[in-house]
C-alpha cells in the first residue's frame, strides 16, 4: 500500500514540476504565456519587488513563511528516509560453531521459508519477508489459508515445521515471527 501511495504521490510531484517547468522554458524562450499562468511576457520577473515586500511590515508574515517551510523541510526529510530505509534484511549471519561466521543472503532463506510453508496442508500461497537485524533476523509471513482448514493447526505446522527449520538451519538462537493469516477467497462456481 505504501508503496502505491509513494508511487501515485511521486507521479504528481514529477507531474507538476514537468508542467511548471516546461512553461517557464516555454515562456522564457519567447512562446506565447498560458493563459493561466501568472505573467504575460518573457520579460516579467517571478516575485516584483510589490510581491516581495507586501507584508513585509505584518508581525505575522515572516514567522508563518518560516514554519511552513519547517514542516516542508521535515516532511521531505522522513519521505526521504522512509524511501531509503531497507525493508527487507540483505543477509543473515550464520553461527557455523567454529567461532566464524557465515553470511546467507537474506532473499535465499526468504525463499526456502516460503516454500516450505507454502507446502504445509490447506496453505494456497504463502510469503516469507525477513526485517531486523542481520544477527537476530525476524521473520514476517502470511499465508492465505483454504476453507477446510483449521486456522491454529496450519499455524503449529508453520512454526514447528518451516520456521523451526529455518531457525535450525541458520544456526540462530530464536526466530520471532509474525504470522497473518487469511482465508482464500474462491470464485463462483456453476453446478450443474
Amino acid at each position: 500500500m505504501l508503496r502505491v501511495v509513494n508511487r501515485v504521490f511521486l507521479g504528481l510531484v514529477g507531474l507538476v514540476l514537468l508542467v511548471l517547468g516546461g512553461s517557464v522554458l516555454a515562456v522564457g524562450l519567447g512562446a506565447p504565456a498560458p493563459s493561466w499562468w501568472i505573467h504575460h511576457s518573457r520579460h516579467d520577473v517571478l516575485l516584483s519587488d510589490a510581491e516581495r515586500t507586501r507584508w513585509r511590515d505584518d508581525g505575522w508574515w515572516w514567522p508563518v513563511v518560516i514554519a511552513v517551510l519547517a514542516v516542508a523541510l521535515l516532511l521531505a526529510l522522513w519521505w526521504l528516509v522512509a524511501v531509503l530505509r531497507r525493508r527487507r534484511l540483505a543477509e543473515v549471519l550464520v553461527d557455523t560453531g567454529d567461532g566464524e561466521g557465515a553470511l546467507l543472503r537474506g532473499r535465499a532463506l526468504e525463499d526456502a521459508l516460503t516454500e516450505e510453508a507454502a507446502r504445509v496442508d490447506g496453505v494456497g500461497r504463502a510469503h516469507a519477508h525477513l526485517t531486523g537485524r542481520r544477527s537476530a533476523p525476524e521473520a514476517r509471513v502470511r499465508l492465505a489459508l483454504e476453507p477446510h482448514v483449521d486456522p491454529g493447526a496450519a499455524l503449529h505446522d508453520l512454526t514447528t515445521g518451516a520456521l523451526t527449520h529455518a531457525r535450525t538451519s541458520a544456526g540462530l538462537a530464536s526466530l520471532p515471527a509474525e504470522v497473518r493469516l487469511r482465508g482464500v477467497k474462491h470464485g463462483a462456481e456453476r453446478v450443474s
